[in-house]
């Protein structure tokens, strides 16, 4: 009985593994995602004293994941803008899937933000009462906007499902809705571009920080093009690795391989632009704004370590120029394990700078008495992004069986069952 409830709302067409096996495979993200909300509980009832963050260290882990989940989230609103207004129509197979990863990092973050806030049922605060000076109200008012508009682009596709589809009226209201989703599209393009550049402009304008700051570019610091540029390379990344990771978990193919070769190519050239002003803003910055606050480069780095030069070689060659050469070779391109590799490292490349501007910036002191600060998250700061981990697979793993996320799947389908 429960079988026949479940395939009634698969779409027909596409071969879905049984509810057991996808009730096993939904089990231990059930079990990460409770153990996330009981951390989450502990620190809304009792405060963040259940977390190793303090006056010192106030980003922590959560900070640190948010803005990468962000920046990697941001392969919604460039694939939206790509396939919506600069017409790249091949890119209309993967659309509904960026627009649900986009979706979970977005949400997720909130979620966890209003978990940092320490006292969420005052964050209404931030909208009634602004600080017109703090680039975080900007990005406060950008998420919560562009997460409106992801669920807005969510509608269309949760209004594909088999079972919802035959209803006149909501036919008739997901055709008009994505006649207009170009609006959206650009909308999200907008808010998308400003709070990725302030999240990134907030650490270079903390003049207190000599490693995080820098100097200004029109009235921005170089940091907020940075932040911008490195999320529009990784996002298309993101989303050729992620579905690669769903063929590779279902056991089907779901796109066709010039997807992955026009999410690949539209990485490798923004991955090695990115490389190419990142290593002018570190020259500039090694050879000009230290030095002129009294503090010669070598000196964020003479701790070794986890803070060692190699940090800066790792983010600057070999996750950013390495896999920029990757994809922007057709012959390596064109070979699927080394797209996918070279995603990955793209991903594990953004993740390392927002580790280095938050983390990193932190734990370097900054006056001649200071020391070295460590800090290690507590067990509630993991289980709390636990908790989102498990949420957005879940969600993810729910849209993909029961809705429509890869166009492509079915032609492919019938094509294998041809031969």
């Amino acid at each position: 009985m429960v079988d026949r409830i479940d395939e009634a709302w698969i779409a027909r067409g596409v071969r879905r593994a049984p509810f057991s096996r996808f009730l096993l495979w939904a089990a231990p993200w059930a079990a990460l995602l409770l153990l996330g909300a009981y951390a989450i509980f502990l620190c809304l009832r009792d405060g963040l004293f259940h977390t190793n963050m303090d006056n010192r260290y106030v980003f922590g882990l959560w900070i640190f994941l948010d803005l990468t989940v962000i920046a990697l989230g941001a392969g919604a609103f460039f694939t939206g803008f790509l396939l919506y207004v600069l017409r790249k129509t091949e890119l209309k197979a993967v659309i509904n899937s960026a627009v649900v990863i986009g979706l979970v990092c977005y949400s997720g973050a909130v979620l966890i933000l209003a978990v940092d806030v320490g006292q969420p049922l005052r964050a209404w605060f931030t909208f009634y009462h602004p600080n017109v000076h703090s680039m975080l109200t900007e990005v406060t008012f950008c998420i919560t906007c562009y997460l409106t508009v992801l669920l807005i682009e969510y509608v269309p596709v949760f209004l594909k499902n088999r079972r919802l589809k035959w209803k006149p009226s909501m036919l008739v209201f997901e055709y008009h809705l994505h006649k207009v989703m170009v609006v959206f599209a650009l909308i999200g393009t907008l808010l998308s571009f400003f709070h990725q550049g302030s999240l990134g402009g907030l650490f270079g304008v903390l003049r207190g920080r000599p490693f995080a700051f820098r100097e200004g570019l029109l009235i921005w610091p170089s940091t907020f093009f940075l932040f911008v540029l490195s999320a529009m390379a990784v996002g298309p990344s993101f989303v050729a690795l992620t579905t690669g990771l769903a063929e590779k978990i279902t056991g089907r193919r779901l796109v066709k391989n010039e997807v992955y070769q026009t999410l690949g190519r539209i990485s490798g050239k923004l991955l090695l632009a990115y490389v190419f002003f990142k290593c002018l803003d570190t020259l500039l910055w090694i050879n000009q704004t230290a030095p002129e606050r009294g503090f010669p480069a070598h000196r964020f780095y003479e701790y070794g370590g986890a803070f060692g030069t190699w940090i800066l070689f790792a983010e600057i060659a070999l996750l950013g120029l390495v896999p920029a050469l990757i994809l922007l070779k057709p012959e390596w391109r064109a070979r699927r394990g080394l797209l996918l590799g070279a995603a990955a490292m793209a991903c594990l490349g953004v993740t390392l700078n927002r580790f280095v501007f938050t983390i990193q910036t932190l734990a370097l002191p900054t006056m001649p008495f200071d020391r070295l600060l460590l800090y290690w998250p507590s067990w509630q700061e993991f289980a709390a992004f636990g908790f989102v981990v498990a949420y957005g697979m879940l969600v993810y793993s729910f849209s993909y069986r029961y809705l429509t996320l890869f166009p492509q799947e079915r032609e492919l389908a019938m094509t294998e069952a041809r031969r």
